[in-house]
């Protein structure tokens, strides 16, 4: 099973794909975890990503999908592999198709964990994170036994810039221009499951994988 997840940031993507990646016992790859494996490495595409991270900048899209087609490549993919982060604009989306082609591989499914901005925002805005340990927390769905105060290591729980109503919806806009062209493209290769994010988590889980098995 080759998989792409896809979802607006806070949609739960990346908790179903290592779920996914456990039922299918295969490989979660993300684009953070192969930067950080070929610097870690010090593999030539490693140096080359580390430069352009040292100045601020963004890798550019070249050097991504040649990190991401050297992962795809490597023996653990060779029965499937989970993409979470990866495609995010058409052009990175023809350059995976091309690498998988040249190898050989056939991409099955995108799947599109389908979640209302407002949702996302209502969901980020409750999240606190420990300045002590980095234990994380949801003033809703896993609150801690005192507010703002770390179950852990007793530490204060902020809400992080990242999860600030006003930053949450800059990314979002962010996603629907970039990434919102990748459901019409995967939909019109026929490639494209989606499933309603706003449910429990066991109940997206389930919803995905009765969806792969429809099809």
């Amino acid at each position: 099973m080759r998989l792409i997840m896809l979802g607006a940031p806070g949609a739960g993507k990346g908790t179903q794909a290592k779920i996914l990646a456990d039922t299918y016992k295969i490989p979660h790859i993300s684009t953070g975890d192969i930067f950080r494996a070929n610097i870690k490495g010090g593999t030539e595409l490693g140096k080359k990503a580390k430069s352009y991270m040292d100045a601020g900048a963004l890798v550019p899209d070249e050097l991504v999908c040649e990190l991401v087609a050297d992962r795809i490549a490597q023996e653990d993919c060779r029965d499937g592999y989970i993409l979470d982060g990866f495609p995010r604009t058409i052009p990175q989306a023809e350059a995976l198709d091309q690498a998988a082609e040249a190898l050989g591989q056939k991409l099955d499914y995108a799947v599109d964990i389908d979640v209302p901005d407002e949702s996302i925002i209502n969901r980020m805005s409750g999240r606190r994170a420990c300045v002590g340990c980095g234990a994380t927390y949801h003033i809703k769905f896993n609150a801690p036994k005192k507010a703002d105060i770390c179950d852990t290591c007793g530490a204060e729980l902020i809400l992080r810039e990242d999860d600030k109503p006003e930053t949450v919806q800059k990314r979002l806009s962010v996603y629907h221009e970039q990434t919102q062209p990748l459901i019409d493209y995967y939909t019109k290769k026929q490639m494209l499951v989606s499933v309603d994010g706003t449910q429990s988590m066991s109940d997206v889980t389930t919803a995905i994988l009765n969806a792969l098995k429809e099809d």
